[in-house]
């Protein structure tokens, strides 16, 4: 094998959950165009029609296992019906998640005091519970194929302080956690388990931070290299974490943030602009 064929994944059976868009999309994007076969996971199949046409004609067809991670026992039912419509699985990137939002569907953006208990249990539900679901069920089909690799989209929220995103960063920092411990308890099972934390990302999901203005200009501040993530940048991080190139890897959790964990940024004493918030709301004991 060369050391491009270590980056191949041909015939690999691989489900990508959160698939409809942003990270996830661009993951099943490179993972297609890299030999496997997949199965794409988002909360209805309609969401996921666009990806699939386009994926299709990158290599195999993608199947489609849709559910709503945030109902009871679906996230178990996506794990399966993607092996069922696949004939196994040899990896899984668990890319749904979710940050607490506003009945418009705005992000949410607020203190752990001020936060409805409602919105915190709704990003627990989703980025935590459902994340422990697809791990017990791909264990499962993983041992079953004799080994392979699940890979958590975490984030660089889950290493640094991230105020006015508790709940969001409490739960990426569970799944890191998670995943060091899946991967010393699955290592002998010939099963890797690895977590992905990119950094400010160019998404939907952040299209409210990304636009010219304060709060671009306040985060971009804290990141050395200066500017957003790109998707594909990500996804291509994503591959080598699932392919054969990364074979001794696992317990890992690979920062993709630039520089933004380094120690204040990796700017120290260099002046960044104030935080465009205001003075932090004061919450009620």
């Amino acid at each position: 094998m060369t050391t491009l064929d270590s980056f191949r994944l041909d015939g690999a059976r691989i489900l990508v959950t959160g698939a409809s868009r942003g990270i996830g999309r661009a993951v099943a994007f490179a993972l297609a165009e890299a030999g496997a076969r997949l199965a794409l996971g988002a909360r209805t199949a309609e969401a996921l029609k666009e990806s699939a046409d386009r994926i299709g004609g990158l290599g195999p067809a993608p199947v489609l296992a849709p559910g709503d991670l945030a109902e009871p026992g679906r996230a178990a039912e996506v794990v399966d019906t993607a092996a069922a419509l696949l004939g196994g699985l040899d990896g899984v990137v668990h890319n749904a998640g979710i940050l607490p939002t506003a009945p418009d569907g705005t992000p949410l953006l607020l203190p752990l005091q001020l936060l409805p208990e409602a919105a915190w249990q709704e990003v627990v539900a989703v980025n935590l519970n459902a994340t422990a679901a697809v791990c017990r069920q791909a264990h499962r089909h993983l041992s079953a194929a004799g080994g392979g690799s699940l890979l958590l989209m975490s984030s660089v929220a889950g290493v640094i302080g991230a105020p006015l995103l508790e709940a969001y960063a409490a739960t990426k920092a569970a799944q890191i956690s998670l995943a060091r411990s899946m991967a010393t308890g699955w290592a002998r099972q010939g099963i890797r388990v690895n977590a992905l934390c990119p950094g400010w990302t160019r998404t939907d999901l952040t299209s409210f931070a990304h636009a010219e203005g304060p709060l671009n200009d306040w985060l971009l501040a804290h990141v050395p290299l200066g500017r957003w993530a790109e998707p594909a940048e990500v996804a291509a991080a994503a591959l080598f974490l699932l392919s054969p190139a990364a074979g001794y890897l696992t317990g890992h959790a690979l920062l993709l943030d630039g520089g933004l964990s380094v120690a204040d940024g990796g700017l120290a004493g260099i002046p960044k602009p104030p935080p465009p918030f205001g003075e932090p709301p004061v919450g009620e004991d």
